[in-house]
């Protein structure tokens, strides 16, 4: 086995060690919130670990690119997806694990109309 080889073996192995805490994460933690974190952000690195040791292993450096190129790709549509699934669960009324009461809406700012959601319209 080659140095390149065992590096890459190594950052295949953390990459799915990440996914595992991730995964840990996902079903330990006990409100959206913080299982969305666990997964962005233990995913996202577990990828890119896996993405770098592929690459590494890639026939010719434009394969190793290619490889390469789908991690922030990855990384913007998890952070869009993370936060549109954020924004949903708050909009439902859905409390971070020892909350009390939601914090009350911000006001808008100035010269911005509030969009009022569907069950506040009169």
């Amino acid at each position: 086995m080659t140095p390149l080889e065992a590096l890459s073996a190594l950052l295949l192995l953390a990459g799915a060690a990440f996914y595992l805490a991730g995964t840990v994460g996902l079903l330990r933690f006990p409100d959206v919130y913080a299982r969305l974190h666990a997964l962005t952000k233990a995913d996202n690195l577990g990828l890119g670990l896996i993405a770098l040791g592929l690459a590494l292993q890639a026939e010719n450096p434009a394969a190793g690119l290619k490889i390469l190129l789908v991690w922030p790709l990855v990384l913007v549509a998890s952070a869009a997806v993370s936060f549109a699934i954020a924004r949903r669960a708050h909009e439902l009324g859905i409390l971070p694990a020892g909350a009390e009461s939601p914090a009350p809406p911000a006001p808008p700012p100035e010269g911005e109309a509030r969009i009022m959601p569907p069950g506040d319209r009169a």
